[in-house]
């Protein structure tokens, strides 16, 4: 190896970068950094073993270019760098907050032990838990609740429920008991 490859490889070990082009289907990417364009390269998951994480780059994202033996084609990418084009969505030491492109934003503040999820207009937000859901504290509802078969309230069911000492006519049932 000559010197110049040498140099060469060592000016490619790091190098900062943005990604210029996403492969979904394949979770690869290509980076932009100086004047290498290099395709193909895989980015940098925050898990991918059994347990798995899908997040993959922006466009225009910046990136850092890890390249062993200086060889950019071996490269992977790190992305989640800030930028002036895409700064940091906060600014607070408490709070854990994710933006979405839609406008979604989901935060957990550490320091009030809050979780706070807000959709855009015409969101929807959807849980499946086939073994339920349990749910501690208050709950306020604003709006329309629409259930498929019952709502059991201390013991009472709102579908099965009989009014003791009601005669037709236009009289008012007392509470259920």
């Amino acid at each position: 190896m000559n010197i110049t490859d040498m140099l060469r490889r060592l000016e490619n070990l790091i190098r900062l970068g943005t990604i210029a082009a996403v492969d979904h289907a394949a979770a690869r990417c290509t980076v932009q950094t100086g004047g290498l364009t290099v395709p193909n390269l895989p980015w940098l998951a925050q898990r991918a073993g059994t347990s798995s994480d899908w997040d993959p780059p922006t466009v225009g994202e910046q990136c850092i270019l890890f390249s062993p033996s200086g060889e950019p084609a071996l490269g992977v990418a790190l992305v989640g760098l800030y930028s002036q084009q895409r700064p940091a969505p906060s600014n607070s030491a408490n709070l854990r907050r994710r933006t979405y492109p839609d406008g979604a934003v989901i935060d957990y503040d550490h320091a009030t032990s809050t979780l706070t999820a807000t959709l855009p207009g015409g969101g929807k937000a959807k849980l499946t838990a086939p073994g339920g859901v349990t749910i501690l504290g208050d709950v306020d509802i604003t709006g329309l609740v629409t259930v498929s078969e019952d709502v059991i309230a201390a013991g009472i069911s709102l579908v099965t429920h009989k009014h003791g000492g009601v005669q037709t006519g236009s009289g008012t049932t007392a509470v259920p008991k």
